[in-house]
């Protein structure tokens, strides 16, 4: 790492917390530290790995590989459940660290985020002291991340998984070139395996390579992207930090232990779907006109349906009979369903639509609501466990999605 000095123009961090979910298990149960640890489902199930520590990537395991074949590789290791309500307390607290440094933070997930620390008149401070003191803030909170200091977005994420865990990565103006160039094309952000093989089939390897790309032969192997992903793959990346990040939209899906067959056991699950992405609705203030179902067969064919409703809504009681409706779309009692999902987006402040209904459903709505709230005020204090649901669905997954893209 290198040593302070002069910075000069834009500075943008990527604050990345490391193995976020595995340390924090690891510091609620100091008994762990130092063992491999998974979070995620059932090894013996359909489950999937969320979360590995760094003892258990020693053995090859990573997030989003299947759990049996993660205990397979690593059989020694701790597995643990999930619990996001503790994860999202911890990233609350390492998000307040950032808060103290800069106004200019843009969270993009529950364990990362980016800053602008462009040093100014009025805060001169070098960026290099400021991730250095950011560090050691969340060290301080027993937890552990990794930090990209460049010139742009991308440079910055790129460079913040250089030297994990722990690591800070410094990427000065004008290096960002011979920083990039000699890696492979997987590194950007945005190029997936099948872009990836795409361009290794036209001899492109690494991103120098990529950057150096005609426009026409770009356009051939990238599509409408193509100028984005050379220019990034350059380092040119002018996309702001941005503080507020307008939510497109809400969701939340469940993967079952074994394929579901029966209506009532899919109605239960889309209850407890249409209630929780209820209640994330009304801690954002936010109500929407678009509901999503989507499902996926035992044989993985995914469907996907949505309805527009006559005026937004943030209650379980409006989003549950639309979800039923559009279920009943692209799903047969009796044919196995792997995975279920319900989303809303089409956003607008549920006040302001009021004058669009009659008297009666207004006042109907508002005494929904108001039970509503009182319910998501147990669930705050008590846990989301405190009001039960069927015990069928066994993996989640929440959504909340921003201009970059919906879920």
């Amino acid at each position: 790492m290198e040593t302070a000095q002069s910075w000069r123009g834009r500075a943008v961090l990527h604050v990345d917390m490391d193995a976020f979910f595995a340390s924090v298990e690891q510091l609620d149960h100091p008994e762990w530290r130092g063992r491999p640890v998974m979070v995620g489902g059932d090894p013996g199930g359909r489950g999937v790995v969320a979360a590995a520590s760094y003892e258990a990537r020693a053995f090859g395991v990573r997030s989003a590989m299947p759990a049996a074949r993660a205990a397979r590789l690593c059989p020694d290791a701790v597995w643990a459940r999930p619990r996001f309500g503790r994860y999202q307390e911890l990233s609350r607290a390492a998000q307040a660290v950032l808060a103290e440094v800069t106004p200019h933070v843009e969270q993009v997930s529950i364990d990362e985020a980016y800053l602008d620390v462009t040093p100014t008149s009025a805060s001169p401070d070098d960026p290099v002291a400021v991730a250095i003191s950011i560090q050691r803030a969340i060290d301080a909170l027993g937890l552990s991340c990794s930090i990209g200091i460049a010139t742009s977005k991308t440079v910055a994420k790129i460079a913040s998984d250089r030297d994990k865990p722990h690591g800070i990565t410094v990427v000065r103006p004008g290096e960002e070139v011979a920083f990039l160039g000699p890696m492979p094309v997987t590194a950007l952000p945005g190029i997936g395996a099948a872009t990836a093989e795409r361009l290794r089939g036209a001899g492109i390897h690494t991103l120098r390579e990529l950057g150096s790309l005609d426009a026409v032969s770009a356009r051939r192997l990238l599509g409408s992207g193509a100028a984005e992903f050379t220019g990034r793959a350059r380092g040119i990346d002018e996309r702001p930090v941005r503080a507020e990040r307008p939510v497109k939209s809400v969701s939340n899906e469940r993967t079952f232990a074994s394929d579901v067959h029966d209506p009532a056991e899919a109605d239960a699950a889309l209850k407890e779907l249409a209630s929780r992405v209820a209640v994330r609705l009304r801690a954002k203030g936010l109500a929407g006109r678009t509901v999503t179902v989507k499902i996926r067969y035992g044989d993985f064919t995914t469907r996907t349906v949505r309805q527009t409703l006559p005026h937004p809504t943030d209650l379980e009681a409006v989003l549950l009979p639309a979800g039923r409706e559009l279920l009943a779309r692209v799903w047969t009692p009796g044919t196995g369903l792997r995975l279920m999902g319900l989303g809303v987006s089409g956003f607008t402040a549920p006040v302001d639509q009021l004058d669009l209904l009659s008297a009666d459903d207004v006042e109907c709505d508002e005494r929904r609501r108001a039970l509503a709230r009182s319910l998501d005020a147990v669930r705050e204090r008590f846990g989301d466990d405190v009001i039960g649901f069927g015990p069928h669905a066994v993996g989640e997954h929440d959504s909340a999605a921003d201009d970059d893209g919906d879920r």
